[in-house]
């Protein structure tokens, strides 16, 4: 098998890092929120092997298992700050002063 070059290698390293960081970031989070207790759901369904595999890279997950509770910890932990953000749009008063 060849070697990736070393630049992409490295890249392949950082991007493993910075999934491993968020992985366990949103693991603790989900933990903390008492959404990982009592482990007893099973959950089944057909995904394109592609998905999967993609979503392994970019996370650096390597069981199925956990990639699914951390795609679905995820979920349950959005704070949806794109539509509340949105939703404010027009509500805050021209005339305030920001301070800067």
């Amino acid at each position: 098998m060849a070697k990736a070059p070393a630049g992409k290698a490295r890249m392949q390293a950082k991007q493993a890092e910075v999934g491993k960081a968020r992985f366990e970031a949103v693991m603790r989070a989900a933990e903390q929120s008492g959404l990982l207790s009592g482990k007893s759901g099973r959950i089944g369904g057909r995904v394109s092997p592609a998905l999967v595999r993609q979503a392994k890279r970019q996370t650096g997950i390597e069981s199925d298992t956990d990639l699914i509770e951390f795609a679905l910890a995820t979920v349950a932990l959005e704070d949806n700050f794109a539509e509340a953000f949105r939703e404010s749009r027009g509500k805050v008063d021209p005339e305030l002063k920001l301070g800067f």
